[in-house]
């Protein structure tokens, strides 16, 4: 997947330290003043102090869960490290720090569980998911382009988290009243004859008519009227993911996504089984 350099960032060195002039790449995201967003003081500088350290101890501190240990690293610098990993083709150290991060912002999140563990929130597991999942997309279109989104994060991250929340309950059930998915059975995990027959072996975006302007604007309305799960696959299919990469450390939409290979297919086709059908409504218009 192609990568840019406009966002890398200062490098944590696995062999000698580098000179203490550490640089931290500013942020770019504007304020409606026109002021660029700025890190608090204390963070930056606990950047240029990381950037010393080896890989192997930046993620050994980066791993500490609890906010009173001194040597924990606060959310704002993590993401600032896996963003600024863009230029590094190194996938291992990419997903090390993935992994972590994106830990953390489950625990963040409230479970579907009850306190006792024998029911389930419906609305608190859609917006458990769609906080995470859109989380998720910010990290992975940063990886091929500047996302200055992503900068607020870096700023206040339990901020930015926060507001994730509020705009996934907004829309929760708004979502839960859209017209119901194509079915597959429970079971299996396999499609319906019925979605398999509709997905085939369609690609909305290999079609002759894609460089059409209105043709863009009608299969991007299909894509953003996808269920949650099913337009994050394509968002990130898109973005140059893959399913089923053939170097097993790429970062892959199963990881990303912590869902099954099987699953995510299954998503993908029945997202393209309903975007042939919507841009098929559209033509006969």
């Amino acid at each position: 997947m192609k990568r840019s350099d406009d966002n890398a960032g200062v490098q944590p060195r696995a062999d000698t330290p580098p000179s203490s002039d550490v640089v931290v790449t500013p942020l770019r995201k504007r304020r409606l003043t026109g002021e660029l967003y700025e890190r608090d003081p204390k963070m930056t500088a606990l950047i240029a102090e990381l950037a010393l350290l080896p890989r192997d101890d930046l993620v050994a501190r980066a791993a500490i869960t609890k906010r009173s240990e001194k040597a924990y690293i606060p959310s704002e610098c993590l993401i600032y490290f896996i963003r600024a990993s863009r230029r590094d083709n190194n996938e291992i150290w990419f997903e090390r720090l993935y992994r972590i991060l994106t830990e953390r912002v489950l625990r963040s999140l409230p479970k579907a569980e009850s306190r006792d563990g024998k029911t389930e929130s419906l609305t608190r597991g859609i917006v458990r998911d769609k906080v995470f999942g859109r989380f998720v997309e910010l990290l992975s279109a940063d990886r091929t382009d500047y996302v200055d989104k992503l900068d607020y994060f870096e700023v206040r991250f339990d901020g930015a988290l926060a507001s994730l929340r509020r705009d996934a309950q907004e829309q929760a059930w708004r979502d839960e009243n859209r017209s119901q998915p194509l079915e597959y059975d429970e079971d299996s995990g396999e499609l319906s004859e019925e979605v398999e027959t509709a997905a085939g072996a369609y690609d909305p975006f290999a079609a002759s008519n894609f460089d059409d302007p209105a043709y863009r604007l009608r299969l991007e309305a299909a894509i953003d009227a996808l269920p949650p799960e099913q337009s994050r696959i394509i968002h990130m299919l898109r973005e140059g993911y893959p399913i089923d990469p053939k170097d097993k450390e790429v970062m892959s939409i199963p990881k990303a996504l912590r869902r099954s290979e099987k699953t995510v297919r299954t998503y993908r086709d029945k997202a393209f089984a309903a975007i042939r059908a919507a841009m098929a409504e559209g033509d006969e218009l």
